[in-house]
Order: C-alpha cells, then sequence, then structure tokens
C-alpha cells in the first residue's frame, strides 16, 4: 500500500475508532480469559451492578448498545448463571436485570484480572494519555454529541 492509501485509509474516524476498539477488546479479553469472561460481558455485568437492576432499556442505553443487541449479549451471562431477568413490578411489561450471587463472585473475580488489563494498557500507553483518551471517547459517545451530530 502506498504512503497515499495508508493515510486515506486512516481519515474515516468511525473506521479508526472501530479497530481500535476492536483492538483494545482482544488485548482485554486475553487477559480477562482466565475467568471466562469478555470484555463485553465484563462491561454487562458492571453496568448491572452500577445501575442496581437496571430494565432493559436502562441498560442498553448505559452500554450504548440497541435492545436487540444487548439481548444476544446476555444470553450467555443469564446460561452461565450469572444475571437473571425479573418483571418490573411497578411496569409489568419491562424486565429489570439482576446479578446473581455467582454472577456478583464472577464480577470480582474478574476486577483483578481487568485492572491488571488496565495497567497494562496505561502502562504502554501512557496514564495522562489514556486518561485524556477516556475523556474525549466519553465525550463521543455522550448523548450530548449525538444531539449535535443529529442524532434523536
Amino acid at each position: 500500500m502506498s504512503r497515499s492509501n495508508a493515510r486515506d485509509s486512516q481519515v474515516c474516524n468511525g473506521a479508526v475508532l472501530r479497530k481500535a476498539a476492536r483492538r483494545l477488546s482482544q488485548l482485554y479479553d486475553s487477559v480477562l480469559a482466565p475467568c471466562g469472561l469478555s470484555v463485553a460481558q465484563r462491561a454487562i455485568l458492571v453496568n448491572v451492578q452500577r445501575a442496581g437492576n437496571p430494565t432493559m432499556t436502562e441498560l442498553a442505553h448505559s452500554l450504548v448498545l440497541d435492545r436487540s443487541a444487548l439481548a444476544r449479549n446476555i444470553k450467555p451471562l443469564e446460561r452461565d448463571g450469572y444475571l437473571v431477568q425479573r418483571p418490573d413490578l411497578d411496569d409489568g411489561r419491562s424486565r429489570r436485570m439482576e446479578l446473581t450471587p455467582a454472577g456478583r463472585a464472577k464480577l470480582a473475580e474478574s476486577n483483578r484480572l481487568w485492572r491488571k488489563a488496565q495497567n497494562r494498557f496505561e502502562d504502554v500507553y501512557g496514564e495522562k494519555r489514556a486518561a485524556a483518551l477516556r475523556g474525549a471517547l466519553a465525550e463521543i459517545y455522550s448523548d450530548e454529541f449525538a444531539v449535535a451530530f443529529g442524532q434523536p
């Protein structure tokens, strides 16, 4: 590939962000492998714990996923006994996600490995650069950015 083509392939912000996200997922997944969770599965458990029994809609919003993608991603977590869905007591049409005792234990087990992956990233990329990157990416995935971009 010529230098010009290599530069052109880096112009699309979406493509570069997706490549970076896939690479980072691969790296974190390799560190998390001993606990049997992927970084995406761990993120679901973390968000359920933080939100304290969120609805599917709330959880999808916090993960910036559509509900159908979330439903596919939670199936293995339910199958393995880490999550359960329960009817919402106030709205029978909604379901709330709940960590099981096994889910809380699996999340605790993953924390040490996640910290190891996080530390490796910061060692390689730099702690200050990593903090700045998280801030920039948080701005990009914010609702305000989506609205400014022209999305509802």
